[in-house]
C-alpha cells in the first residue's frame, strides 16, 4: 500500500522524517491521503516548522524503517483530521537547510503557544 509521509530538506544528506514524540517513544505518521498529508504539513509550518515535503513511499517501508529506528508508527486514514501537538520538541535530530541554531533565538513563551493553539483552531476550520 501506499502512504504519504512528512521530510523536511527532502532528499539531501540533512534529510529529516516528521515524527511525534508519545512519552519516550517517536511516533511517524502515515497518511491515505495527500490531501490529508499535505493539511497537516500547513498546519505544522502554522507552528514555525520549515515548510515539509509530502512524500508517497510504500507503507512496508516505512514500517521496517521505523521498526529499525526503534519508531512507533499509525497509518491517519483517509478524511482523519490529524492535528499536530500543541507543544513541539525544541531540539531536532536535523536543522534546516541553510539555518545555524543561533543564541538569540528566542524560547516559547505561554503568550507564543496560546497564539499557536489559536493558530490551529483557525486553521481547524479550513
Amino acid at each position: 500500500m501506499r502512504v504519504f509521509v512528512l521530510l523536511f530538506n527532502a532528499r539531501t544528506e540533512n534529510e529529516g522524517i516528521h515524527t511525534i514524540q508519545v512519552g519516550d517513544r517517536n511516533k511517524l505518521l502515515m497518511f491515505e491521503s495527500e490531501d490529508d498529508a499535505t493539511r497537516f504539513a500547513l498546519m505544522l509550518e502554522a507552528q514555525d516548522f520549515p515548510p515539509a515535503t509530502v512524500e508517497r513511499m510504500d507503507s512496508d517501508e516505512v514500517e521496517e524503517f521505523c521498526n529499525g529506528a526503534g519508531y512507533d508508527w499509525e497509518l491517519v486514514p483517509d478524511g482523519a483530521l490529524a492535528v499536530p501537538p500543541e507543544s513541539n520538541v525544541e531540539d531536532t535530530d536535523w536543522k534546516e537547510e541553510g539555518k545555524n541554531p543561533s543564541p538569540d533565538d528566542k524560547e516559547i513563551t505561554d503568550d507564543d503557544a496560546e497564539l499557536d493553539r489559536i493558530r490551529r483552531q483557525f486553521e481547524g476550520l479550513l
